[in-house]
């Protein structure tokens, strides 16, 4: 298997480790990104864009990176701390005054972006088309209880969040998550990330390739009999036989969930968070904006994740063992693989991206890629 693109000498075993996953068929199409002091490092990618494996993933190859999305989608809302236009302590409703609704006023920015707000799902049984009307779900969100005390539990919200922020996003500019990125992040600094994807960039965009059970049927039957609120996060809507490759799951904006880039834009938004709010030599965010972003807030189980530990700051994971993490390392990831992860002490943001899902518990192509890299780093 041929590995193209750029890679430091400092950096080989990690190219190594790539291609490996290769010719250990564990990858169909991938690409690797890491990028150190703001330089890209690693700029790597291989294989094919479709599962026929008629079509070579390209340079400029991109893909649905599921919930990796987040992390774009924290950053959206940090650029508007940042300049004074939203209170992370404040209350939603300050600036969406119909989340006030069903007990709701004292919920606060920072619960929605720790998932700590008791809004992990949804009450209402919704289609997967459901999720393509932005103002249905910021209804149906703005009306329901919470399903615990915000601020008291962590659950992930893993479609929600995307609604909740960007719903603040628009009220806040007047436009989507998806134009706010697009205008202040992607077209400034030419970062190759899409967030509700026009039609003309599908000549480029690789196809998801899902395993045929997503969910393991233990994992299935374990999760109903005891963890209800994982069932009713992941079945509704029941996204396990939905077509990610949809025109209609593309072009919507579920900022959550359906963002669309490579490794390498990955790694590029990572890096803004990781070299402290510098990008290509310009002030986006102050330090002390990063500093309190990473700042815990809440820990324990996740209730939706099957009470797995974890700890969130705003808007980004903080624990997660598999990962290597430092202590000033963040990091979020996309259901089958992709992942970004950041290091505000070392300067350091990796990004993946594949179009093999990979569904059954930890990952054996991520593990090997990070390890490599935190080696890297350290025999410097």
């Amino acid at each position: 298997m041929k590995i193209d693109g750029y890679c430091d000498e400092r950096f080989i075993s990690v190219k190594q480790a790539f291609e490996k996953n290769f010719k250990l068929g564990l990858e169909v199409g991938a690409s690797f990104a890491v990028s150190l002091n703001g330089e890209l490092v690693v700029d790597i990618w291989g294989g094919f864009s479709d599962s026929a494996k008629t079509k070579i993933w390209e340079k400029d190859s991109i893909v649905n990176v599921f919930s990796t999305t987040k992390i774009m989608t924290a950053l959206c809302i940090h650029l508007l701390i940042d300049r004074g236009l939203i209170d992370v302590d404040a209350p939603v409703a300050k600036y969406w005054p119909e989340f006030a609704q069903a007990g709701k006023e004292n919920v606060l920015i920072k619960h929605l972006m720790s998932h700590s707000a008791g809004l992990p799902g949804f009450d209402e049984k919704i289609p997967i088309e459901a999720l393509y009307d932005w103002d249905r779900i910021t209804g149906l969100l703005a009306s329901q209880k919470p399903w615990w005390k915000s601020g008291t539990k962590i659950g992930y919200h893993m479609i929600t969040f995307g609604y909740l922020l960007g719903e603040l996003v628009r009220r806040v500019t007047r436009k989507s998550l998806g134009e706010f990125f697009r205008d202040e992040i992607a077209v400034p600094f030419n970062i190759d990330f899409h967030i509700g994807l026009s039609e003309s960039y599908d000549s480029r965009v690789a196809s998801i390739i899902t395993p045929e059970e997503v969910f393991s049927k233990w994992l299935i039957i374990l999760a109903k009999l005891i963890f209800k609120k994982a069932v009713k996060v992941y079945y509704n809507p029941n996204l396990e036989n939905t077509d990610f490759n949809d025109r209609g799951w593309r072009s919507a904006e579920i900022p959550a969930s359906n963002g669309h880039g490579n490794a390498r834009s990955i790694a590029q938004v990572g890096s803004i968070l990781a070299c402290g709010g510098m990008f290509d030599k310009k002030m986006i965010l102050k330090l002390s904006t990063v500093e309190k972003a990473i700042e815990p807030q809440i820990s324990g189980r996740d209730v939706v994740m099957m009470y797995a530990p974890a700890k969130f700051g705003l808007g980004f994971g903080l624990l997660n063992d598999d990962l290597l993490l430092g202590p000033r390392s963040f990091y979020w990831s996309g259901a089958g693989g992709s992942l970004c992860i950041m290091d505000l002490e070392k300067k350091l943001s990796i990004g993946y991206a594949m179009n093999k899902m990979y569904m059954k518990g930890k990952d054996p192509r991520t593990g090997k890629l990070i390890k490599a890299v935190w080696d890297s780093i350290n025999s410097e």
